[in-house]
């Protein structure tokens, strides 16, 4: 099964794939109207604008420090996820979507390092807490935030994970706990994007260490935006461990693999994967 992930919504409909999954808001802040065409995907506390505009949401570091996008180990702004009003406006665009998508997959769901969130908010809740582990606590935040989630989402929940299938990392890294989330979530999609996928090893070890680690059905996003052969390549490597293989943001692209794939299917000859 293969699928697209898009911001466009005359891509939602392309025969080629066989679901589509639509950024109705994005971790840059921007967000859209829900769609009833496919699966309404928002960015959870990756959120640029927000924290630009509002910059006293933003998760801090012990010394203080905010997640913004121009620190060396962030890519994106985060706002913490204790931060109640956020986070109530974030629930009540999951609720819209699930009520226009059914399905509703939910990204950048955990805190954004190890190092965040010590803000005053945090360190108060965390005393507060019945827990002795600050990072039992983070756990929790997330898994709470999850659980509210799911009873907003009438069809299937799906979250994105970060791309490290080690054992303990997604806990100490983002306070997600696989084995408290997973009875709440239908599928979980791990996004292993490149800019050229000259090599694909790589991609197996992840996705094989995601299939072997959950009993939840997981699927594999790449990044579209590549020449068709070597995301032929990547497409033949990671769909031995995948639920489905998903496109991002090249739904042109990934057409045109999949129906040179399907063309060369037909006349007898396989794309290998490249490894090098």
């Amino acid at each position: 099964m293969v699928g697209v992930v898009t911001r466009n919504e005359p891509e939602l409909s392309w025969s080629e794939f066989d679901r589509a999954f639509y950024e109705y808001k994005a971790a840059s802040g921007r967000a859209s109207e829900p769609t009833a065409e496919g699966i309404n995907t928002l960015s959870c506390f990756a959120d640029d604008a927000t924290v630009r505009e509002r910059p006293e949401l933003a998760a801090r570091t012990r010394d203080g420090d905010p997640a913004t996008s121009d620190r060396s180990d962030l890519d994106r702004s985060y706002v913490c996820p204790t931060q109640e009003s956020y986070r109530d406006g974030l629930l009540e665009m999951i609720e819209d979507a699930g009520r226009a998508s059914g399905d509703v997959r939910l990204d950048d769901v955990g805190f954004s390092r190890s190092t965040y969130c010590h803000c005053d908010r945090c360190t108060r809740q965390f005393a507060d807490s019945e827990y002795d582990e600050w990072g039992t606590w983070r756990a929790g935040v997330i898994t709470d935030f999850l659980s509210a989630a799911r009873d907003r989402v009438p069809g299937d929940l799906i979250v994105g994970l970060y791309p490290d299938p080690y054992p303990g990392h997604l806990y100490e890294r983002a306070g997600i706990d696989l084995d408290a989330i997973e009875s709440l979530v239908e599928e979980f999609v791990i996004p292993l994007y490149d800019t050229s996928y000259d090599t694909t090893y790589w991609l197996e070890s992840i996705a094989s260490g995601f299939a072997d680690r959950l009993d939840t059905p997981t699927s594999v996003e790449l990044y579209a935006d590549v020449e068709i052969d070597p995301l032929l390549a990547a497409t033949a490597t990671v769909e031995p461990y995948a639920e489905s293989v998903l496109y991002g943001y090249d739904a042109s692209t990934a057409r045109a693999a999949l129906r040179r794939g399907r063309a060369d299917d037909r006349d007898g000859v396989t794309h290998r994967s490249g490894d090098r």
